[in-house]
Order: structure tokens, then C-alpha cells, then sequence
């Protein structure tokens, strides 16, 4: 079988072997120590600021809707980046690995599975809001908490599972151990290039070209949406005054979770382009720069939530000011 190969640059005892990967999230382990560092040292923040919004989603009843389900479900996945996946990363980079072919494994699996949860979060969030926008009747029937929990756990379900496939030679080797392809200090992958292609197709192409066909639509209908509100604002204010208000909130919802869309793909789709452009990621020096935005992401979807969510901007208060720990304090009004 055809694969194609790259040069694992990552500091270890013996000189470099060659591996085969060609998963561009995997292909983020293989740089210098500097670079990694840099992109690293913020891990600690992100957790904090996923935190707060896991925290705030989570206490306060007012904020137990479907949206705010799924948007804590990709704050769970940033903060597991920042908590888990960085450090380990950082680990990986900088120094030989010791912790041993289980924690390689785990390693790895973490390295997909995160990307892949966030990727499905996303997905979720795009669902959500062309049903809210372009059938907004059917939205309250379609679009329960119900619902949509079970489809947040499917998300992390499939997507815990499908990671597996990755990490299987390795699962293989620590029921069999293989000696002569054991190498102390080293933790790499190797898999074929058509599985890179079937990652490429599955993990990329089909999410980003659903993503922005439910956006275009959801665009197009909200452009309408706001002319015939503003062409009508007066009558219907005075007939339906609640109405104008729950589609001016949809709007608005929207515009913001349009936003937080377009960021994600904004840090997602460079490396994957330019990994499909260029396999030989790692011999460049755009690695650097592509890495960051891709690891960024992490710690820009709080900064969002401050920038368009007043219900955010409360929470965090009473959260630093410990008025969480008031009793009844879940009930307080925040929206």
C-alpha cells in the first residue's frame, strides 16, 4: 500500500526514524521546542475561560436552552484542549517521552477525538440555527433540550469511537508487544495514506461543505427575514410586539453564532488546505503559524460569548464575585 512519509523531528534519544502520518492534526507533534511553546503557553487560559462558560451554562437554569447545550459542549472540548491536550503536546515536544505506550496511545486519541467533538459541535450549532431561522415554527417541536442532549452525547460517542480507529497499531501492539519496532523515548503514529485521504474526506470535507451550505441558507433567509421586519416594523410592533421581539432574538443569534462559526473555520481550514496542498508539513515554516491558528481557536469562543452574550458578561461576574455560591443563586435572573 502507497504511503507517504514524513520526517518526526521531535527530540529523541536515538537518531530520527521515519514515520508515516499523514493526519494533519497528528502532524502538529512533530516541531522544535520553541514553536511549540509558543503555541502551548496559553493552555492554562484557555481552560479558565472554557471553564467559566462551562460554569455559567451549566449553574444558571435561564441558560439551559438547546443553543447553549451545544455551546457547552464545545466549551467542554476547548477546555479539554487546554487542560489535557497541550500539555501533553508541549510534553511530547520538548523532551523525550517516558510516559510510557499507554499514555502515547491516550496521546493520540485525544489529539482526534477533541478536534472531531468540535468539528461535530459546530455542525450542531449550524442545524440549530437553520431550523430557528428557516422554519422557525417547527423550531420549539423539533429542537428540544431533549434532543438535542441526545445528539451532544451521539457527537462525543461516534466520535470517541471513530478516534479508535487511529490509535489501533498501537492498541495491537500493547496486547502484542513488538520489540523490534519499539523505540524508547519515541511516541509516534504510523497509518496509510489512504486512511489520510478517508480522514480528509470524512473529517473535513463533508463537515465543512454542510457547515456552509446550512449557513448560506440560514444567511439568505435572514437577509429576507430583516428586510420584512424593517417594512413592516410599524404594524406588526403594534399587533405583535412579542414577535418582533423572538425574531429580532433569532436574528440576533444568529449573527453571533454565524460568527463564532466562521472563526472556527477561519483556524480550521488552513491546515487542512495547505496539508492537502503540501504534505511535507513539518519541512515549512508556515507549520508555526498554522499551528497557532488552528490551537487558538480554543480560547476564542469565550472572547466571542463577552463580545455578543450580556447574559455571559453577568455570569462571569457573579462567578469571580463567588455570588454562584448564594443559595437559589441558579434562579437569578441573567437574560
Amino acid at each position: 500500500m502507497r504511503e507517504r512519509e514524513i520526517l518526526d523531528r521531535s527530540p529523541q534519544p536515538y537518531p530520527s526514524q521515519s514515520t508515516r502520518n499523514w493526519n494533519p492534526r497528528l502532524q502538529l507533534r512533530t516541531s522544535n521546542t520553541r514553536p511549540t511553546v509558543k503555541v502551548g503557553a496559553p493552555s492554562m487560559t484557555r481552560a479558565v475561560l472554557n471553564l467559566l462558560v462551562i460554569i455559567s451554562v451549566s449553574h444558571f437554569r435561564q441558560l439551559h436552552s438547546p443553543t447553549n447545550i451545544i455551546l457547552l459542549s464545545l466549551a467542554v472540548s476547548d477546555f479539554l484542549v487546554g487542560l489535557l491536550l497541550l500539555p501533553l503536546e508541549i510534553y511530547r515536544n520538548t523532551t523525550c517521552w517516558y510516559l510510557g505506550e499507554i499514555m502515547c496511545a491516550v496521546y493520540y486519541y485525544l489529539g482526534c477525538q477533541i478536534p472531531f467533538v468540535s468539528i461535530g459541535n459546530i455542525i450542531l450549532i449550524s442545524v440549530d440555527r437553520y431550523v430557528a431561522i428557516c422554519h422557525p415554527l417547527h423550531y420549539p417541536t423539533r429542537i428540544t433540550a431533549v434532543r438535542v442532549k441526545l445528539c451532544v452525547f451521539l457527537c462525543w460517542l461516534w466520535y470517541g469511537l471513530y478516534s479508535i480507529f487511529y490509535i489501533q497499531d498501537q492498541i495491537i501492539h500493547l496486547i502484542k508487544p513488538d520489540k523490534d519496532v519499539s523505540c524508547l523515548g519515541q511516541c509516534s503514529i504510523i497509518f496509510s495514506y489512504v486512511t489520510g485521504v478517508a480522514d480528509l474526506i470524512l473529517t473535513f470535507i463533508i463537515p465543512v461543505t454542510a457547515i456552509v451550505l446550512l449557513y448560506m441558507r440560514v444567511f439568505v433567509v435572514a437577509v429576507i427575514q430583516a428586510r420584512s421586519m424593517r417594512s413592516h416594523v410599524t404594524f406588526v410592533s403594534v399587533q405583535h410586539p412579542s414577535k418582533v421581539k423572538a425574531k429580532r432574538s433569532e436574528l440576533k443569534a444568529a449573527r453571533t453564532l454565524g460568527v463564532l462559526v466562521f472563526t472556527y473555520l477561519l483556524c480550521f481550514c488552513p491546515l487542512y488546505c495547505y496539508t492537502f496542498i503540501d504534505i511535507n508539513l513539518i519541512d515549512t515554516s508556515n507549520q508555526y503559524l498554522l499551528t497557532g491558528l488552528f490551537y487558538f481557536n480554543s480560547c476564542l469562543n469565550p472572547v466571542i460569548y463577552t463580545l455578543f452574550y450580556p447574559w455571559f458578561r453577568k455570569a462571569v461576574k457573579l462567578i469571580i464575585t463567588l455570588q454562584i455560591l448564594k443559595p437559589d443563586s441558579c434562579v437569578t435572573n441573567i437574560l
